[in-house]
């Protein structure tokens, strides 16, 4: 196995930030490629790889925006009460608009009886960190939102997965959206938050 440069790697970590204001370039698809590829690397239970990454640009993501302000709706008023209103404002306009991000990609899981619900869920979140990470490694900007959850049943139409057998069947779960692009903006990074987080036994 080749030997990384593990300084590089930290690095790549500590400075992923999400980011949600993008330049209006368009993401070279041979690029978006080998970010799903690394997402497609990522461990999961019993190895079913049972993420589904549903990739949406153009015409078909500015349809999008409709939802994207619908589920604005759904969630303003808690962040109202959890943010500055600076921020608060800027969050807004980031639904209106998604930060003119050029990709969005919605990531579902495959849940069959045949591996734990929570198991089959984590194995996806382990390939959009891939992703987010990814990004990082392009030169791109990543946002992960739990937003398209407040209008999940929409979001399955919108997409068209309400037709396929596995949706219908139960076994297909919208968990989250990403949008992509190049940064146009540098957020401070959120203080990692350490106390109580780490537990450690034995030692």
């Amino acid at each position: 196995m080749e030997t990384l440069n593990k300084d590089d790697f930290y690095r790549l970590v500590e400075s992923r930030k999400s980011i949600r204001k993008f330049k209006p370039d368009q993401i070279d698809k041979a690029q978006l490629e080998r970010i799903l590829l690394a997402g497609c690397h990522a461990p999961s239970g019993k190895n079913r790889q049972n993420w589904r990454f549903y990739v949406v640009q153009g015409q078909k993501k500015d349809e999008y925006l409709a939802l994207s302000q619908k589920s604005w709706l759904n969630i303003k008023d808690i962040l109202k009460e959890r943010l500055k209103p600076s921020l608060y404002d800027f969050t807004e306009r980031f639904f209106y608009t998604l930060g003119g991000a050029p990709i969005l990609i919605f990531c579902y899981s495959n849940n069959t009886k045949d591996e734990k619900y929570l198991t089959s869920v984590g194995s996806v979140y382990m390939a959009v960190e891939n992703i987010n990470l990814a990004c990082v490694a392009e030169g791109l900007g990543c946002c992960t939102m739990g937003a398209p959850l407040e209008i999940k049943k929409e979001v399955d139409q919108f997409l068209g997965v309400t037709e396929l057998e596995e949706y219908r069947s139960g076994e297909l779960e919208l968990l989250c959206g990403l949008v992509i692009g190049k940064p146009d903006h540098q957020p401070p990074k959120a203080q990692r938050q350490m106390e109580d987080r780490i537990h450690w036994l034995g030692f």
